[in-house]
């Protein structure tokens, strides 16, 4: 099966999951099941450790890990987790694309150096060389930010995806694969992506990326039925969310939260310092404004849709994404 195909049966299936599972709306059992990632340190894991969400919402949260954003809306189809936390912008545009009815409430966070691809060092490929890739066997994870990136500089460097050997690898598989010269390029995030870089170089930085509108941020998102009608239930979290990035972005608290983050994340604090000093935490106004949420992140996506469309990777894009946005329960965080 190549690639593609296996993209498209993800994106059948979610909407398939869509239709066929009913979201639980609700937090009437008094508990909640939250989607996060390991080895992704952010503000709201000191939160989480503490107890802050569970004190401040009066809910008991589950907290699941997962690989990718493409398991979390799975999941959120299947009605098994009410928010997911950094969620990447293209899984959520693969899904509601497909029909699920989710919507972003929150930008989880901002970054460009922490997501990328990586080619092994012994074929000693580049920016200036890479339509030496032709013929070369590609490790991405389908339907995420690291797999529009990589369509993107694909396309930016010429080279046809045709051309290419691409298997659908989560990305800790990814960092084994290109350890084990099983894959020429892998592409990932976070930790992953740190190990990737051990055995080999990114073809553009991310102000290189920047540069060419790939974009990298992540998103808190929900099935549309649970912001209905948990939408206090919603805010709370946002705001506990919200106090933690101020927290973290005021610079008065390092020494405090980062160890907490680091034993949350899974991950040793030199680590966890290095990937965190790459991430960019808006701050509600900021995310409330014409650049995020007030109207570039609908446009973005409508973009993001496009490329897949063009790329073969879904079907159809959406005519708007406005709907898949609600900054109610964000917006209500400053009252």
């Amino acid at each position: 099966m190549t690639g593609k195909t296996k993209f498209l049966g993800a994106a059948a299936g979610l909407a398939m999951m869509a239709s066929a599972f009913p979201t639980l709306a609700t937090a009437a059992d008094g508990e909640i099941t939250v989607a996060y990632f390991l080895e992704w340190p952010m503000p709201f894991e000191y939160a989480k450790a503490m107890g802050t969400y569970e004190k401040e919402m009066g809910v008991k949260i589950n907290w699941v890990s997962f690989d990718t954003g493409t398991a979390m809306s799975a999941a959120m189809a299947s009605g098994d987790v009410q928010i997911a936390v950094s969620q990447g912008v293209p899984p959520f545009v693969v899904a509601t694309s497909a029909g699920q009815d989710l919507q972003i409430v929150d930008v989880a966070v901002s970054y460009s150096d922490n997501d990328n691809c990586v080619v092994r060092t012994e074929l000693e490929i580049d920016k200036d060389s890479a339509g030496e890739l032709a013929g070369k066997k590609v490790a991405v994870p389908l339907g995420t930010a690291a797999h529009y990136g990589f369509l993107k500089q694909m396309n930016h460097f010429g080279v046809a995806l045709d051309s290419l050997e691409i298997v659908d690898m989560a990305p800790p598989d990814g960092a084994a694969a290109i350890a084990q010269g099983a894959v020429d390029m892998a592409c990932g995030w976070g930790g992953a992506l740190r190990r990737m870089k051990e055995h080999g170089n990114v073809l553009l930085t991310g102000a290189e990326k920047e540069e060419l509108g790939i974009l990298v941020f992540d998103v808190t998102s929900a099935p549309a039925a649970f912001v209905a009608e948990e939408g206090e239930l919603l805010s709370k979290f946002l705001k506990v969310t919200a106090e933690a990035n101020a927290m973290w972005n005021s610079g008065e608290h390092k020494d405090e939260m980062l160890p907490v983050i680091a034993k949350d994340a899974g991950m040793d604090l030199a680590d966890t310092e290095a990937t965190i000093a790459t991430f960019v935490f808006p701050s509600v106004e900021e995310q409330l404004g014409a650049k995020w949420l007030g109207g570039g992140a609908q446009e973005f996506m409508k973009g993001v849709a496009q490329v897949f469309v063009d790329a073969g990777s879904i079907p159809a894009a959406l005519d708007s994404y406005e709907n898949a946005v609600n900054t109610g329960p964000l917006a209500a965080t400053q009252n």
